[in-house]
Order: C-alpha cells, then sequence, then structure tokens
C-alpha cells in the first residue's frame, strides 16, 4: 500500500512538473524581430532563442551572432532560482542565473568569473506572441549599453 502511494505521488509530481513546463510562457521557440529592436552596433544579437525542458530543469538555447559577426551559439540548462548555472558559447559570460518575477517575467544576469557582466529582464506579452529582452552590458570599451530585443513566438 505504502509502495504504491508513493509511486502515485511520484507521478502527480512529474506531471505537475511537466504541466508548468508547458503552462509557462517562455517555453517554445522565439524569432528575432528586427524592426522592433534596437540592437547597437557591435552588440550580440541572438537571432532564435528556444525554451525546453530538459527533464526537472529548463534548457535555453540560442544562436545568432557575436560581437564581431560571427556564429554564435550558447547554451544553459538549469532553473528559474537565481542560482547561477554554467553557459556555453559565450566568449564574455561562464554562467548565467534566471529568477521567475512573475508569470511573464524573467530577470537574468550573465557572469564572468563570477562578476556580474549582464543583466536583463525578460517580458513576455500578454497573448504569448511576443518576448522582449531588455539588456544592460559594458562593451569592448568597458562603457555602458542597453539593448533591446523583440521576439516572436513561432
Amino acid at each position: 500500500m505504502k509502495i504504491r502511494s508513493v509511486v502515485l505521488a511520484l507521478a502527480l509530481c512529474f506531471v505537475a512538473l511537466g504541466v508548468s513546463f508547458a503552462e509557462s510562457p517562455q517555453m517554445g521557440t522565439w524569432k528575432l524581430n528586427e524592426a522592433k529592436s534596437k540592437l547597437p552596433a557591435g552588440f550580440m544579437k541572438n537571432t532564435t532563442v528556444v525554451y525546453s525542458a530538459e527533464g526537472d530543469k529548463v534548457k535555453v538555447t540560442t544562436d545568432g551572432t557575436d560581437a564581431k559577426g560571427g556564429p554564435m551559439h550558447t547554451e544553459w540548462t538549469g532553473n528559474f532560482d537565481g542560482k547561477s548555472y554554467p553557459l556555453t558559447g559565450d566568449p564574455t559570460a561562464d554562467s548565467r542565473s534566471y529568477k521567475q518575477v512573475s508569470t511573464h517575467v524573467l530577470s537574468l544576469s550573465n557572469m564572468k568569473d563570477g562578476k556580474p557582466v549582464a543583466t536583463g529582464k525578460i517580458v513576455v506579452s500578454a497573448d504569448g506572441k511576443t518576448r522582449t529582452l531588455s539588456v544592460t552590458a559594458a562593451n569592448a570599451e568597458g562603457k555602458k549599453v542597453t539593448s533591446t530585443a523583440v521576439y516572436d513566438k513561432q
């Protein structure tokens, strides 16, 4: 009897976890809408961003160009709990943290050697069709630069 109860409880937890990922407005594939974006010259550009479930975590994959216009692919797997998890593919950062602010809002911080190098906020529209990423980071000269990237859900 106890084994059946434990198995049932675990099954319900996994179903609830799957439902929570499926209901998150962040999840899915997003394409950059350059016409609506404000990206400064010399700033990296993510043209495609994919949020997907990876077990009990979230995997975020980006494809785009680096500050020099060369191809760039990044991957991050973790939770939206404010803790840093490894980031690969970004020469300016080695870890990233996301924190769930509300259902439609995430805050993020990119770190290099434990120090913040970029901070931002991601807001998904109420209808779930648009995602706006606002980032503040230092450029190659060390000057603060902001960018706003607007994405359409695919």
